[in-house]
């Protein structure tokens, strides 16, 4: 076996298991927006590919200098064959953590009961959850809970519309996560962001923005299509519309477009243990799996928080809820760099 330095990871055997997050056209739009250096080694065995992984470095000066897989993503751009295979790239991983002198390297992928090896610990805290599409929406929707139906039942009589598009809805999609962040107290991307993301993804990325009986943005997600599964990026829903069952509405649209396209599995996307946000993927009654957050640590440091339970962040969160659109629009972007 052999470890190499790579300018790509786009190897037909490797793309899907790295996860859209560990491919070349996710990773460019991260050092378009941002200037992360991206690290990508191969371990090859005769020229096949055993092991891979794909990685930036982050340097911000109130979320630290630390190296990542999967940059704004629940996981991927980690992959192995063998255990063999893997110790060596995370040896390599390592080194490159000391040589750049960071906090501590993150390593994400969707192998949560997997054990790390020595050096690396687990950090138990994200699942990610996985609703089964097939054979079609009638069976979907008969696992749910009669209250869970009858929810989804209710959003549809309250007169909500759905759009799917791609760069035609880049004002609204925008328009919609920014103001849905920032009504949770988190700063946001530019629309640039949204942008690149559209250009470098292409077709395998769609927009959706929900709209109220009046045509008002009323909510919005990014899904990513990657063989038979649809990941969600991001999806949220204004604080106003939320009794009316605007996020039922939202996600059961998308699960009929998602089967309509072909998928067989939706990633709803990571959440931390216990959060509410977890409350509301239970209820579509998806595949809990716990996802494998493997940390290197650099003498005298401590597992990263970087989340809202964490209580240093509880103050500015509050603070960034009551703060006008006109500073957490331009400020934004320039803290969640640092949230990779």
């Amino acid at each position: 076996m052999k470890i190499q330095r790579v300018n790509s990871l786009n190897h037909p055997s490797l793309k899907n298991k790295l996860s859209f997050s560990g491919l070349d056209s996710w990773m460019k739009v991260t050092n378009d927006i941002y200037g992360y250096e991206i690290y990508r080694y191969e371990v090859t065995d005769d020229s096949q590919p055993l092991a891979a992984v794909s990685l930036v470095e982050v340097k911000h000066p109130v979320f630290g200098h630390y190296l990542v897989t999967s940059p704004f993503a629940s996981y991927g751009g980690f992959v192995y064959a063998t255990e063999s295979a893997r110790d060596l790239l995370l040896e390599e991983v390592r080194q490159l953590a000391e040589e750049l002198k960071v906090e501590y390297a993150a390593i994400r992928f969707d192998e949560g009961e997997s054990t790390p090896p020595d050096n690396w610990i687990q950090q138990p805290s994200y699942y990610t959850y996985l609703v089964d599409l097939t054979p079609g929406p009638e069976t979907v929707l008969k696992t749910f809970s009669s209250d869970h139906r009858n929810h989804v039942r209710k959003s549809m009589k309250k007169r909500f519309s759905i759009r799917f598009g791609h760069l035609d809805l880049l004002d609204d999609i925008y328009e919609a996560l920014a103001r849905s962040m920032h009504e949770l107290g988190s700063p946001y991307h530019t629309k640039t962001y949204l942008q690149k993301m559209m250009e470098y993804l292409g077709d395998t990325l769609e927009f959706a923005v929900l709209y109220d009986p009046q045509g008002n943005i009323a909510g919005g997600g990014v899904f990513i299509f990657q063989g038979d599964t649809m990941f969600n990026l991001h999806a949220n829903i204004l604080r106003d519309v939320r009794s009316n069952y605007a996020g039922e509405f939202l996600y059961w649209s998308v699960i009929e477009h998602g089967i309509q396209k072909g998928m067989k599995t939706f990633d709803l996307g990571r959440s931390l243990v216990g959060s509410g946000n977890e409350v509301f993927k239970m209820k579509w009654q998806p595949r809990k799996k716990l996802l494998a957050y493997w940390h290197w640590l650099a003498p005298g440091h401590e597992l990263p928080s970087l989340n809202q339970k964490n209580p240093k962040f509880q103050l500015a969160i509050a603070v960034w809820k009551r703060l006008p659109a006109f500073i957490v629009r331009p400020l934004g972007p320039h803290l969640v760099r640092g949230l990779a």
